[in-house]
């Protein structure tokens, strides 16, 4: 570890001793309602309408969760306050922004790919490898975390690329661990998880903290509003920055609405990823309980597990059921261990079922991006399905039907 990690994490240790100490005497804590984080955002940007969002449901849920069930610490507390007053602030901005361009609400999202499967199946590396083709586009993190309320012109993105790098560095020294698992950077490929974050629907927050009774009812809804406001985002992003002709979009939690998904996007293709959910599970575990373990006083890993196997596994059964009812046309399936073994093959195999063509310039682009990104690149990602208190023949039972439906190998 850095010294510099060294230094953040003793410092964090030191607050969050504070905090307690604070709390045992009466010190009143960062407030986490409603009308104080919508004021201070409208105080910040000096703006005041959201439009029509319904999004007081969503976050009148989530800041409760936060509430009753994250047990979060001072510096978690102070995180998540930030986190949820810059998300209100992109809701004004992006209003705002609108309201002033004719040419954002004309754009057109035309046969967008997306690329799902399970946590931890090869979904960041095709991303990654996809995003490097001149031909796609792909919302990038700099550009999500600031999608509107900047010069439009490359000083004003270099100042939002800049913001983007500072908050993504605190990030990194709060959970260094993290990177080995997940890389953070600028102008990464970012996940949709981060795209429906500002309308406060997306599992992004219960992977982070433990926010059950969100989740359960995050779960529960059809989700329409959270793909509605993502083709608003993606409208945006185009409309500042037009990029290569296609969008090719990730992230595992599609699999919780792959039904509004292709409602809201009828012409999409769908590019799944599959391995041995064993495997998958134990890894999961490993990724929310070092992200948990920076921002709460308690992140228990075999509760984690066992939570996110449940969930998970629910959510496949139910994306079997739509996706047995959808024309099989519309997806491609990858196995983890090909897109490991030879991703290049793999994309060839991608281009194929797309109907596109597989430049020489993008081949040239992927073989730089494999080079200079090597499995393992941020260290090694260990873990197991017994460290995690999981149990291997339920796990096999859980998954039965889905590992059947695709041909997975299970290790047993």
């Amino acid at each position: 570890m850095h010294l510099a990690d060294r230094s953040t994490r003793v410092a964090v240790r030191a607050l969050n001793l504070g905090g307690r100490l604070l709390g045992s005497a009466g010190f009143t804590p960062p407030s986490l309602r409603p009308e104080a984080l919508i004021a201070a955002a409208r105080r910040r940007t000096g703006l005041t309408e959201f439009g029509s969002w319904p999004f007081l449901e969503p976050l009148g849920r989530l800041l409760d969760s936060y509430e009753r069930e994250a047990r979060l610490t001072l510096l978690g507390r102070i995180t998540v306050r930030e986190l949820i007053i810059s998300l209100l602030e992109t809701l004004l901005n992006m209003e705002a922004e609108r309201a002033r361009w004719d040419r954002v609400e004309t754009q057109h999202i035309e046969a967008p790919v997306f690329i799902i499967g399970l946590p931890r199946t090869g979904t960041t590396l095709l991303h990654g490898l996809m995003s490097v083709d001149p031909a796609n586009r792909v919302p990038r993190t700099w550009e999500v975390m600031y999608p509107a309320n900047y010069p439009s012109d490359a000083e004003g993105e270099e100042q939002a690329r800049r913001r983007a790098a500072t908050r993504l560095a605190w990030a990194n020294r709060l959970a260094p661990e993290f990177k080995r698992i997940h890389p953070l950077a600028p102008d990464l490929p970012q996940e949709c998880i981060a795209i429906t974050a500002p309308i406060f629907m997306s599992i992004q927050f219960h992977t982070t903290h433990a926010l059950p009774s969100y989740e359960d009812w995050l779960e529960g809804d059809s989700q329409h509003l959270a793909y509605r406001f993502h083709h608003r985002l993606l409208q945006h992003l185009q409309a500042r920055r037009p990029g290569g002709r296609h969008w090719v979009l990730k992230a595992p939690g599609h699999l919780f609405a792959l039904g509004a998904l292709l409602d809201q996007y009828p012409d999409a293709t769908i590019i799944q990823t599959h391995r041995d959910p064993l495997r998958v599970m134990a890894s999961m575990a490993s990724h929310a309980t070092v992200l948990r373990r920076a921002f709460s006083d308690e992140a228990d890993p075999r509760q984690i597990a066992s939570d996110w196997a449940t969930r998970w596994g629910r959510a496949l059964h139910d994306f079997l059921e739509v996706r047995d009812r959808v024309e099989n046309g519309q997806f491609l399936d990858l196995s983890y261990e090909d897109i490991t073994r030879s991703p290049l093959t793999v994309m060839e195999r991608i281009y194929a079922f797309l109907g596109r063509r597989y430049t020489d310039e993008a081949r040239t682009a992927m073989t730089r991006f494999l080079s200079a990104n090597p499995k393992d690149k941020h260290g090694v990602h260990r873990y197991s399905l017994e460290q995690y208190g999981l149990d291997r023949a339920t796990e096999l039972a859980r998954f039965k039907r889905y590992c059947e439906r695709f041909r997975i190998a299970v290790q047993t």
